[in-house]
């Protein structure tokens, strides 16, 4: 049922496919001016453990039952691409890096040059909060999965890239795949809700290869008032972004029927380019906390396909109180890292339960659909076989000129009907001719006697 829902809620999108749509504009689901951290907390729920300022700030660990989690995994085995502006050379992200490549054209070929000029430290946010080692004595920021793996994947947005962004996008994500990514995280939107048509293949190339797409929905403040693509495509899981106290931002997240889940998306940390620490909004943070307890659920679960990790995840989620389920503000609830990882009643699902993105291509991309079985009574279609090739045949006949086949059937049977009548006709007439020469004869000789006697 959720799956038939899905597939027709995104439906609706389809329609738009046919209409001029502006120029795609990309953007990044953030606060674009985050500032830098302070000593106590900027934040009013504090860890347990304040004495070290900043781990003290990073209130969703315990508040969303990541350490809990930890207990557990804090997700060993995993691999998560991070398609951004790239992931810059830090003493937290470095161990943590295991490949990388650039497709905006203007990076480094390892993706470890920031891209851009307003939002290269993006990128570099992102990694922080999925998967940052913690300094020593274990202090410092600290990622949600700090044994997991990045794939540092840079791409660029307008004039930072020398490439089209659909393009970029698309051979990021199946290198991302190719690469052994088990986790894809896309903390991006766009102003529209449908998307390039090679975009289709791309990310049903992820689905094919077993591998969970986080998207971020996007943020009000940033102009985008509801979910734009990536985050409407049948197969991601779309993350909201809630505040402190786990009401909907109204600045730092959006609303849309495709959202699956929500995290914090308000005082955020990250870690920059240089190495200090900032403080940072955005559903582009929202959907790296996800993407990091899906990590943990995989590591703890490697059993389990991606399907049934996003089942997971949005079958643990915390419902709000008053809110639908799913809601447009929330899905199906906060985000719990612990009961994700832990929970032992989960049901199993065969499709992934945020809907198919091939059978929405088959229905509104109009692709050929699967043959209809007979019905009862229906008068079958018999398959005539194809005839042979024509073989060359000679030039056509003048149709003025005789042939033979028009003398020997036409000319002949004609000439041996009409010639007897014609001759006929000819000796009735010479016979006519002659008597009618007698006749003028003989009155011509009486007319001459007649002169004759006259005279004398």
């Amino acid at each position: 049922m959720k799956r038939a829902l899905t597939i027709v809620i995104v439906g609706v999108f389809a329609a738009m496919l046919s209409l001029s749509a502006p120029a795609m504009a990309v953007e990044l689901a953030e606060d674009p001016t985050p500032t830098p951290s302070t000593t106590e907390s900027s934040t009013p729920t504090p860890s347990p453990t304040p004495t070290d300022p900043i781990r003290g700030a990073e209130y969703w660990l315990d508040g969303y039952g990541i350490t809990e989690a930890w207990k557990t995994t804090k997700g060993d085995g995993v691999t998560i691409a991070v398609i951004d502006t790239g992931v810059a050379h830090t003493a937290s992200l470095d161990p943590a890096v295991v490949g990388g490549a650039d497709f905006s054209g203007a990076g480094s070929e390892d993706g470890r040059t920031p891209v851009g000029v307003k939002d290269a430290n993006h990128g570099t946010y992102v990694a922080s909060l999925l998967a940052a080692r913690p300094g020593a004595g274990d202090t410092g920021m600290v990622g949600v999965a700090p044994e997991a793996d990045i794939l540092a994947i840079s791409v660029g947005f307008g004039s930072s890239a020398t490439v089209p962004f659909v393009d970029q996008l698309a051979d990021a994500i199946v290198w991302a795949v190719d690469e052994g990514a088990d986790i894809i995280n896309l903390s991006l939107t766009t102003n529209q809700l449908s998307w390039d048509q090679s975009w289709d293949a791309a990310f049903q190339y992820a689905f094919d290869h077993d591998v969970v797409v986080i998207v971020a929905a996007g943020n009000r403040g940033s102009g985008t008032s509801v979910v734009g693509a990536p985050a409407t495509i049948p197969g991601v899981l779309t993350v909201a972004g809630v505040d402190p106290t786990g009401k909907a931002s109204l600045g730092a997240s959006t609303q849309g029927i495709t959202i699956g889940v929500a995290a914090p998306s308000e005082e955020l940390l990250g870690i920059a380019p240089d190495g200090s620490v900032v403080v940072w909004d955005g559903t582009s943070g929202a959907a790296p906390i996800v993407a990091g307890v899906a990590a943990l659920v995989r590591s703890a679960h490697p059993d389990l396909d991606a399907a049934n990790v996003i089942q997971r995840l949005i079958a643990t989620a915390t419902p709000v109180p008053g809110a639908a389920t799913p809601s447009p503000l929330y899905g199906y609830g906060l985000i719990d890292a612990k009961a994700a990882v832990t929970a032992t009643n989960v049901t199993h699902v065969d499709e992934n339960p945020m809907g198919s993105l091939a059978e929405w291509v088959r229905i509104y991309r109009r692709a050929d659909a699967p043959p209809q079985p007979q019905q009862p009574g229906e008068v079958p279609q018999v398959q005539i076989p194809e005839l042979p090739p024509v073989e060359g045949q000679a030039p056509k006949p003048n149709p003025l000129m005789p042939s033979l086949e028009s003398i020997r059937n036409g000319s002949i049977p004609l000439i041996a009907v009409t010639l007897p009548g014609i001759l006929l006709a000819l000796g009735v007439t010479a016979a006519a001719r002659s008597i009618r020469s007698a006749r003028e004869s003989r009155t011509s000789s009486n007319d001459h006697s007649k002169e004759l006697s006259s005279r004398a």
